[in-house]
């Protein structure tokens, strides 16, 4: 594991897209004697324990290649896979939710997402996302990841404002998707971290996966993990607070705050890796000080690049002009 902050930028960039439907752990010693569906509730974002133990149930969790009960307690180095099924049909309807539609045309569509919105609909989640607000509005959307993820290519956190890009049709979903795969899309993030920045530049390059101790958090460790780059540069400095952009050279999901919190500069305001007393309260309601602030892709149709920008929105705004006036 390179720990290291190292001077070296690159201009490549990747966000995460859609996690597969199979996932994989390894038991480790913190979570042995647990049972197997409280394990798994605890794994995994917007899944109920009851969906969980219907899972079960249904063969579709297996530990050392075994089909289970959900009452299984669990050992030191068990190989635990989960296939989530396909979601049967369910009526995710549009909704009328007001969105910033930043650029349209027949095969995508672009969205200055605002802070608090969900992207998609989850297990027993099924209103108040974006693709509610997607399938009202233009109605058609790619069908690549299913009913329940129609048109989303990538995703940014619920807190987390600024650009996101969704298909239109199949072709163009693939089309995007390969982009992500192969890192050329350039996506660049606007952070305000707690503390001054000893670096003016720098990548961080440390391995993500689980928490043992929290599996809906993420932190940087070499068990489980999965290789992550963020590349940082200061924007501004506030003595106790820095205004940085940073890159994404992979895309794994929290990467950007947890390799914040890993070097000792979690976001502003996260009320997941920040620290319980923050340096600077951040005067929005809820949320990371964390914006997705540029977007450029090649078009799936006409092959040329598109770049975009979304302005710092108005609630974090206001948070540094508080600080340059300090």
């Amino acid at each position: 594991m390179n720990n290291s902050i190292n001077p070296d930028i690159h201009d490549d960039m990747y966000e995460e897209v859609n996690e597969e439907s199979s996932q994989q752990w390894i038991i480790e010693e913190s979570a042995a004697g647990e049972r197997m569906d409280k394990f798994l509730a605890e794994s995994l974002d917007d899944v109920s324990r009851t969906q969980v133990q219907l899972w079960i149930k249904d063969g579709h969790v297996k530990v050392n290649g075994k089909v289970v009960k959900p009452n299984l307690k669990l050992a030191e180095g068990d190989q635990v896979a989960l296939r989530i099924p396909d979601p049967e049909p369910t009526d995710i309807r549009p909704e009328a939710i007001p969105i910033e539609v930043v650029y349209e045309d027949e095969d995508v569509i672009v969205v200055n997402k605002q802070r608090g919105l969900v992207v998609h609909p989850a297990v027993g989640h099924h209103s108040g996302t974006l693709v509610n607000a997607l399938l009202y509005h233009c109605k058609d959307l790619s069908g690549i990841n299913g009913i329940m993820r129609p048109g989303i290519v990538h995703r940014i956190d619920k807190d987390t404002s600024g650009l996101i890009i969704a298909a239109k049709n199949d072709k163009a979903h693939a089309h995007l998707a390969a982009q992500f795969k192969d890192h050329s899309i350039t996506r660049k993030y606007i952070a305000l971290v707690q503390g001054n920045l000893a670096h003016e530049q720098g990548t961080i390059d440390a391995p993500i996966g689980r928490d043992p101790n929290d599996r809906k958090l993420f932190m940087v460790t070499e068990r489980n993990a999965k290789h992550a780059v963020t590349h940082f540069s200061v924007i501004e400095r506030f003595g106790d607070c820095t205004l940085v952009e940073l890159k994404l050279e992979t895309g794994r999901t929290h990467q950007i705050r947890v390799h914040m919190k890993f070097i000792g500069h979690a976001l502003v305001g996260d009320p997941s890796y920040g620290r319980t007393k923050s340096v600077q309260r951040i005067t929005m309601e809820g949320g990371q000080a964390l914006h997705a602030a540029v977007l450029g892709f090649i078009h799936p149709r006409t092959e040329e690049y598109m770049h975009f920008e979304a302005p710092i929105p108005e609630d974090m705004d206001k948070l540094l002009e508080s600080l340059r006036l300090r």
